[in-house]
């Protein structure tokens, strides 16, 4: 057996797969999928076999050969690797770089993966007794054990006296496979009866059974949308099928977790960024075989293996977090329609505030709209009520007109949450004495006071230094803290109300379990008073909330960015949503500075879908997204010039503008300095999807031959959400 040629894709900056050797002294033969070690200039990387070659353009003598093979069988399987190819193609990616990101952390790295056993086992398909030897009286009891029970535990096992060799015998002989943990029906949690919307959605879906349609469930806060999850999801598995879910945050992972375990104890596995690399990489197997009914979790867990998908829920679609901001800029929430679209199945995307790219797509008539317009139970949706703070005295930010609402919500027995997207004391530390303010060394920002902690950090770079006793510029220690910031309103409301004041942002639930501790607080009802950041707006369910508070939102109606004012609106819409979610009516009450703005006024007076219309509106007649297609070609470096000739030499490369094609650029970032790196961009629009890709990849095909200077860096970000 002679040597074979083969492709594969390797983890690092070339846009291009690399020829190798397939030694026969492995003795195998080379499969899509399988993860090898291999040779890559002085060291030794994982790679991704992708296909058997015919040629090379390299001297067969002078390539290298893979050293080792890591799998038994392919850790990634040809759906999944087509899925990657497609992907790094669209996203203008290397492709080695999407295939490991693809892989858990532990099958990234250069030893083979240790498989956890199965723990359940069922009857395979067409097993009977008859096949036992009629003295086997030990595997025929097993073989009865489980047919009675139709799964049996790892610990059932033990408890009923059969040995592991008796088990082994009967997965030998093919009369037992690994299953699910698939509950009793009883141990499961029964759902609250569904209202005339929630029904005839779950009617609609059912008639797309088996088969891909895209669905776009608009349903205002606390309608019930996760009810309707959990009835489809149901219906999935009781026709064989696996589920994938997936949520924005990891901080609603382990409350939407556990909701989804009491309807569907045993059958559930969650994948994100929190867990450690061993719990991560067993859930992952764990799908991998089908013992995982539904896998639910962030961003990465669109890649999941699940052989047997047959529907795929992304819920909070319009959220910013499923598009990864660094590195391999996917969206998760496209990836996951094309993964729906692979497998013709189902694809749910749910919001309160769907995204103005999928109310664009049900105009087209590429997604059916599914709506729910009124609240689960006996809840009504919260009015949403300006107050007007020009000329208004704040206590730490705060309006005379928001505390006494407060006071009053809270002697009601109520809840009240306030809401401030600003973590930290203050945003910024000044002299008060000679003006000095306390700037980033590494960027082009201020550092934000961490009162308790004594501590200056950037929120950028995440440098941390210690706050100064007294200025360095002119010895003395009066200093102005300008502006609120979460650690602050907590401070201050603990000395001005007697009720207990729960701040819940990135510094209060860095540790494990932490988030879960503090929801599980508010969700005792006891009168409190909720302080946070944008981890409160998305999925919580407060019922005892009446008064939502938003202290300032201004800032996002004036960015640069055209789509600050649609993503202002969302966190708007819903923070505001989770006031007034059970039986006590709710208020939402909205500090502002700018009260007769459009987008204010039209959110609280006419709503969403008006205020989405007029956004539309004004994208169709300026040309801007989704009516037409943009990347941005970002490049950093030590020295600004660096990086903008650099945008240059693409930009020459690039086709003439036209009415169809606008190239805008080198254009240097709002923030131009960031730890320690200037940064520029070039913006890229077209009229059409597929001019648009030209230009992208005769763009890289330019950088990839230009000598670049020390440690300059590029990136392709295609459908940005952010424009710099």
């Amino acid at each position: 057996m002679s040597d074979t040629l083969v492709s594969i894709a390797i983890p690092c900056p070339l846009r291009r797969r690399f020829d190798y050797l397939w030694p026969a002294a492995l003795a195998r033969e080379p499969q899509p999928g399988l993860r090898v070690k291999l040779p890559f200039g002085r060291r030794e990387v994982v790679g991704i076999v992708l296909a058997r070659s015919d040629n090379s353009d390299i001297d067969p003598a002078k390539l290298k050969a893979v050293t080792e093979v890591l799998d038994e069988q392919p850790s990634l399987s040809a759906e999944l690797l087509a899925l990657g190819e497609w992907a790094a193609s669209y996203y203008h990616h290397p492709i080695g770089d999407c295939l490991a990101q693809m892989l858990p952390v532990a099958l990234r790295r250069s030893k083979p993966a240790a498989s956890k056993p199965a723990e359940h086992w069922q009857l395979a398909e067409g097993a009977t007794p008859d096949a036992l030897p009629a003295r086997a009286r030990q595997q025929r009891a097993l073989f009865s054990a489980v047919a009675e029970r139709g799964v049996l535990s790892r610990d059932e096992l033990k408890t009923l006296g059969f040995s592991r060799a008796v088990l082994n015998e009967l997965i030998k002989g093919q009369l037992l496979c690994a299953a699910s943990a698939a509950p009793r029906a009883a141990d499961a949690e029964r759902g609250p009866e569904l209202n005339a919307e929630q029904a005839a959605v779950l009617h609609t879906l059912a008639d797309h059974d088996g088969q891909f349609g895209r669905f776009l469930l608009d349903g205002i806060t606390g309608s019930g949308k996760t009810e309707v999850y959990l009835r489809a999801i149901a219906r999935a598995i009781a026709n064989g099928k696996q589920c994938l879910v997936l949520v924005p945050e990891i901080g609603l992972t382990p409350q939407t977790l556990r909701r989804f375990e009491r309807r569907f104890p045993g059958r559930v596995r969650s994948l994100h960024s929190g867990m450690g690399d061993s719990e991560r990489l067993a859930n992952w197997q764990a799908a991998r075989r089908g013992d995982a009914d539904i896998v639910l979790g962030t961003r990465s867990a669109v890649f999941a293996e699940l052989p047997r998908l047959g529907l795929v829920v992304v819920d909070e679609e319009h959220d910013s977090s499923y598009k990864q901001q660094d590195g391999w800029r996917y969206s998760a929430r496209d990836i996951a329609v094309k993964r729906a679209a692979d497998r013709d199945c189902p694809v749910i995307l749910g919001s309160a505030t769907p995204s103005l790219d999928s109310l664009h797509n049900a105009d087209r008539g590429r997604y059916q709209v599914l709506r729910l317009r009124q609240r689960a139970g006996n809840a009504c949706e919260a009015p949403i009520r300006l107050l007007d703070i020009r000329q208004q005295p704040l206590q730490h930010g705060l309006s005379e007109a928001l505390l006494n609402a407060t006071d009053k919500a809270l002697a009601a027995g109520n809840q009240v949450l306030l809401f401030l997207n600003r973590r930290g004391f203050a945003p910024t530390l000044q002299c008060h004495c000679c003006g000095w303010i306390a700037d980033c060394a590494a960027c082009d920002a201020r550092m934000t006071v961490h009162y308790r902690r004594r501590q200056l950090r950037c929120h950028h770079c995440e440098a941390i230094r210690a706050m100064p006793a007294s200025c360095p510029d002119c010895g003395n220690s009066q200093w102005i803290y300008d502006g609120p910031g979460t650690e602050r309103l907590e401070l201050f409301l603990q000395q001005r109300f007697s009720q207990p004041v729960l701040r819940i942002d990135r510094d209060t639930t860095a540790g494990r379990g932490s988030m879960a501790e503090l929801v599980n607080e508010v969700n005792k009802g006891e009168p409190c008073i909720l302080v946070g950041t944008q981890m409160l707006a998305k999925g919580h369910h407060f019922p005892a909330v009446t008064l939502v508070g938003i202290v300032d939102m201004d800032a996002g109606l004036f960015s640069a960015d055209y789509r600050a004012t649609e993503n202002s609106a969302q966190l708007l819409l819903q923070v505001a949503g989770r006031a007034g979610r059970a039986d006590r009516p709710g208020e939402v009450l909205l500090q502002t500075h700018c009260p007769a703005h459009p987008a204010l006024q039209s959110l609280s007076q006419h709503g969403y879908r008006d205020f989405a219309a007029a956004q539309l509106a004004e994208r169709r007649l300026l040309e801007l997204p989704p009516f037409s297609y943009s990347a941005v070609i970002r490049c950093d470096a030590p020295q600004l010039s660096d990086a903008e000739q650099f945008l240059q030499q693409l930009r020459d490369a690039l086709a003439a503008p036209t009415p169809d094609w606008q190239v805008l650029g080198p254009l240097p970032a709002p923030m131009t300095r960031r730890a320690g790196r200037f940064r520029a961009s070039l913006i890229l629009q077209a009229a059409q999807r597929g001019l648009l890709h030209r230009q992208l990849a005769q763009a890289c095909h330019t950088a990839e031959g230009l000598s670049r200077r020390g440690q300059l860096r590029w990136s392709v970000d295609v459908d940005p959400i952010e424009m710099f």
